[in-house]
């Protein structure tokens, strides 16, 4: 009498030490969910940033195809209406353009406003509308509206508000079409201030969404922990809570000095950026698309404001990672 054993159904057969081996159509699959994103951050990110760099070493309008000028003695030309420059957009924004350094500055005292201002009062909104105060729902939606409103919007708003004739904070103060009134955004001492009280208003409610976002993802056995340990509500958020937030501290630093050092449409609605709200975004756009079209000078000034952005990330993320591994 002969024995026949079934054969084991196709699944099992794919399973060679509980791992499952992939088919033709799984790897299909794959591919294109880790390729079609990959591809569109290497079109749209990468390349056109590894193309602003290359573009910064050139003196080019943005016309013309490629060719064989040279600018600078025996160094060979990559523009055809343009040409190899070097260092040399570099060294005059650094040394005969006048808006650089102070747009350097300008980005330097947002990013510190956004960092000493913005992002702790931010965190003092989550904190007290996650402690589930009273009306705690209809305070976080008026807190959360200047961050759906558009930054042209909120600049259009604001603009009312400051008003030299017809503004409600000189009419608050008592200057209201008085000869003393105060022309907030007019007054080259003044305007950057003025600003950066509307881009805090909007950073404000962004960062409070995020903390909000971290503070309900706490483990509420460790704030009764604390609690029972004798621990009152600020040493638990800070020695509890907030460690425990890394991640959410880490997105929030990263969010922060890249929406600081790309403003832009608060001080171009303002006075198109000049007159005392010099900032290198600016500078970028009337460079490139504006009417000198220097895309190379402009590009060069991409660089700057890339490697500005990238130095406090990178210092952060290695103190951050650093007190992680140690021991």
């Amino acid at each position: 009498m002969t024995t026949t054993h079934a054969r084991p159904p196709a699944a099992k057969q794919r399973r060679r030490g509980g791992v499952r081996r992939l088919s033709g159509r799984d790897k299909l699959v794959v591919a294109l969910l880790l390729g079609i994103p990959l591809l569109i951050e290497l079109v749209f990110i990468w390349f056109p940033a590894l193309g602003t760099v290359l573009l910064s070493f050139t003196k080019w309008n943005g016309v013309g195809s490629l060719g064989t000028k040279s600018c600078l003695p025996n160094v060979p030309s990559i523009m055809n209406n343009g040409c190899l420059y070097g260092v040399q957009n570099y060294h005059q924004a650094a040394t005969i353009y006048p808006e650089f350094w102070p747009a350097v500055q300008h980005n330097l005292i947002w990013l510190a406003v956004f960092i000493l201002f913005a992002t702790p009062l931010g965190m003092l909104f989550a904190v007290v509308i996650d402690y589930g105060i009273k009306g705690s729902r209809m305070y976080q939606s008026i807190l959360f509206l200047p961050v759906m409103l558009s930054l042209a919007l909120i600049g259009i708003i604001w603009e009312f508000m400051y008003s030299q004739n017809f503004g409600l904070i000189n009419t608050v103060i008592g200057r209201n079409g008085d000869s003393n009134a105060i022309d907030w955004l007019g007054d080259p001492h003044l305007n950057l201030w003025a600003v950066l009280v509307e881009a805090t208003w909007r950073q404000a409610g962004y960062v409070m969404v995020l903390y909000l976002a971290g503070l309900k993802a706490v483990d509420p056995t460790l704030r009764e922990a604390a609690k029972v340990d004798g621990a009152n509500a600020w040493q638990t958020f800070w020695r509890v809570v907030f460690p425990v937030m890394k991640p959410i501290n880490i997105v929030i630093m990263v969010v922060t000095v890249i929406e600081s050092l790309r403003a832009f449409d608060l001080v171009y609605i303002t006075n198109k950026g000049i007159n005392g709200l010099e900032l290198l975004s600016v500078l970028v756009t009337s460079n490139i698309v504006g009417e000198t079209q220097r895309v190379g000078f402009g590009s060069a000034l991409g660089v700057v404001l890339l490697v500005i952005s990238l130095v406090p990330i990178s210092i952060f993320l290695f103190q951050t990672f650093r007190r992680e591994d140690t021991p």
